[in-house]
């Protein structure tokens, strides 16, 4: 309890700085209000540095892409694709993504856009600062920055991973990046790889905190491998997992399937901590329903009837909720919906589950069949399903994407994602979404920040 309310101090120290160095507005420059705590007084030591730090895991968890709440890539992407089906109102956010009908003005898009770059902008900050510091010890410093790279290549990633072709920002340089061009997706990936390879030399192995709430080089090391596989570079996509898998000290492998979302989990890598003590997850709040209809989304039939009969993950992960004529379906991972006396259950970021997928998918590439079975059916046996009959290389991929929509159904867009690299969209989505087309792979840019910026032009194909 001192550590929290010492981090609480700092962020209270230092909100006010960080308004500034992460509320630039579509890469402009605002003055700094009159009393407002200098870059240079953040990083005279490294306590200050650090709750500058902290306050971008706060915004990362409070806003944007990766929240968890109904404004996340998690809802919005999981309408988008096949794993939730709509139920709201015509004018809900949610509609535009489930109709496939979206457009550059949607303000959901702008939000993911404008706060993703407002935290990339702070840890720039962050790493300008400390490259100036000459009073914080050089640890900490590398540790710091170390986190801050990590936070910097890993928005990019998503942001690419969404919009495609986007900016890569490594400055807080207001006229450089007002006027900042797009790289190549595939580029974006080699640079966020770059930053993160900076940054794992830099961070420990062990955690800063025991709730698992800030990364480590393990955390460091299993994004890698997610970048990885999307790369295609199957052979660091393998040993980048074994890494993490083979850090035994630290994780675990978590039979209990009803254990898998509690926050201390042995197998969670890296997980949110909550905004208050007693306070769970956006995700419980957002899914959980507790009358129908649902005043936004349910599970789909098609999700549903992907479980294989007996698999546990149905039992214990899906939830349901009836007016006494019909039943809807809706993620269950996270069980407290409300406050607690304590705090039971932490958004989980990276889970152990998603680097035995990863390597069983890049063993399988490979043609090391064994070992991708193995690691298949890991995930199967603590389901309570028998092992894969999957044989062949084809087979095999073919029954690692089905175990990932199961296993990783309502974390993050991993759904939407899966189709998009293996090249399936098309496929899967053409029947399913209205006017459906191969250049909806790649959400539409903000249009407000096109209008800013005319060297993010042209606009993505199809809007």
């Amino acid at each position: 309890m001192k550590q929290l309310l010492k981090k609480i101090l700092f962020i209270t120290r230092c909100t006010a700085l960080l308004l500034v160095l992460a509320a630039c507005d579509d890469f402009t420059e605002v003055e700094r209000p009159s009393g407002q705590l200098t870059r240079d007084a953040v990083f005279e030591d490294a306590a200050t540095a650090e709750a500058a730090l902290l306050h971008i895991y706060v915004r990362m968890r409070d806003w944007g892409m990766l929240t968890g709440t109904s404004q996340s890539v998690t809802t919005k992407l999981g309408a988008y694709a096949d794993e939730f089906a709509f139920y709201g109102p015509a004018v809900s956010s949610t509609a535009n993504f489930y109709n496939n009908a979206l457009l550059p003005a949607d303000p959901v898009l702008a939000s993911w856009w404008k706060e993703a770059y407002n935290q990339i902008y702070a840890a720039n900050a962050i790493l300008e600062g400390l490259s100036a510091s000459g009073s914080i010890a050089k640890e900490a410093k590398d540790r710091i920055a170390g986190e801050a790279l990590f936070i910097r290549g890993y928005l990019h990633f998503q942001l690419s991973l969404t919009f495609g072709n986007i900016p890569y920002v490594t400055t807080t340089d207001y006229q450089a990046n007002s006027a900042i061009g797009r790289s190549d997706a595939a580029q974006v990936i080699s640079r966020a790889l770059e930053d993160l390879q900076a940054a794992v030399i830099r961070v420990p192995a062990e955690y800063t905190d025991p709730g698992r709430t800030r990364p480590n080089r393990f955390a460091i090391q299993a994004i890698m491998a997610r970048m990885y596989l999307y790369q295609k570079d199957w052979a660091e996509a393998s040993d980048m997992a074994s890494q993490v898998i083979n850090a035994t000290a630290l994780y675990t492998w978590v039979e209990a399937i009803d254990q898998v979302f509690k926050k201390d989990s042995p197998a969670t890598i890296w997980q949110y901590y909550p905004p208050l003590p007693g306070r769970n997850t956006n995700e419980a709040a957002s899914f959980i329903l507790l009358t129908g209809p649902p005043a936004d989304v349910a599970l789909s039939a098609s999700l549903l009837n992907a479980f294989e009969p007996g698999d546990l993950r149905k039992e214990y992960w899906v939830g349901s909720v009836s007016d006494g004529g019909q039943t809807w379906y809706y993620p269950y991972k996270y069980k407290e919906r409300t406050s607690t006396s304590s705090s039971v259950e932490y958004s989980v970021q990276l889970r152990l589950a998603e680097l035995y997928l990863i390597r069983a998918e890049a063993r399988a590439r490979q043609g090391e069949l064994v070992g991708a079975k193995e690691d298949l059916d890991r995930i199967r046996n603590r389901a309570g399903l028998p092992p894969s009959d999957a044989v062949s290389k084809d087979a095999l991929l073919e029954a690692i994407y089905r175990e990932r929509r199961i296993e990783l159904f309502a974390e993050a867009g991993h759904r939407f994602y899966d189709l998009k690299r293996s090249g399936r969209l098309d496929e899967v989505l053409g029947a399913a979404k209205p006017g459906w087309n191969p250049e909806d792979a790649n959400l539409p840019l903000p249009e407000t920040e096109l209008l800013l910026n005319p060297n993010l032009a042209p606009q993505n194909p199809g809007y």
